[in-house]
């Protein structure tokens, strides 16, 4: 089980630290992601764990403004998210794999049920 905390409504240029709980399964051995998704657009990217080592991949969109991070010790991802933009307002969901691709929601297996960010302008 994966559950998601940490969203909430800040103006632009602000920051929220997203928060993601793993339970029932073995942290460690899953590849982690954040993805987003705004209202009447699809499931979009966001960042992710490679499966080997702690390489990560970003959206060209939020590279250089948010950051992923895992403590396996608390079985918790992390997405810190800075200079914020009002479109990224979005439900941001995390995800877990246990195949080396990552950049598609059918790569992954378990999902949390999202925490909304509201970026106002």
């Amino acid at each position: 089980q994966l559950v998601e905390s940490g969203g909430g409504l800040v103006q632009a240029g602000g920051s929220l630290r997203l928060s993601c709980a793993a339970s029932g399964r073995t942290f460690s051995n899953y590849a982690m992601g954040w993805f987003r998704q705004a209202p009447g657009k699809e499931r979009e990217f966001v960042v992710a764990f490679m499966m080997s080592g702690g390489s990560t991949a970003y959206a060209d969109s939020v590279k250089g403004r948010f950051t992923i991070s895992r403590d396996n010790a608390k079985n918790t991802l992390y997405l810190q998210m800075n200079s914020l933009k009002p479109e990224d307002t979005a439900v941001y969901y995390c995800a877990a794999r246990v195949r080396g691709g990552y950049l598609l929601p059918d790569d992954y297996d378990y999902w949390g049920q999202g925490t909304q960010v509201t970026v106002s302008s």
